[in-house]
């Protein structure tokens, strides 16, 4: 992994943490100021932004799934 993912993992985490926290709006914050300096880095922050929310999705349709196998509701 090169500098720029790195950096670009790092940021999306910081930012979606910050978005659960009440935030919505610091992505798209984050995405426009990285833009403004760097396309680059931009594109790799949306791209890793779009990867944890569809592995956030994915993880709970499958923990959803053992629950209801489970016997348990689904959250």
């Amino acid at each position: 992994m090169g500098y720029v993912d790195e950096v670009a993992l790092e940021l999306s985490g910081l930012a979606l943490k910050e978005a659960e926290l009440g935030d919505e709006k610091i992505v798209d914050q984050i995405g426009e100021v990285l833009g403004a300096s760097s396309q680059t880095l931009q594109e790799a922050y949306l791209t890793a932004v779009r990867v944890r929310r569809a592995e956030a999705r994915a993880r709970k349709i499958l923990a959803d799934l053992a629950r209801k196998r489970e016997g348990a509701p689904p959250t």
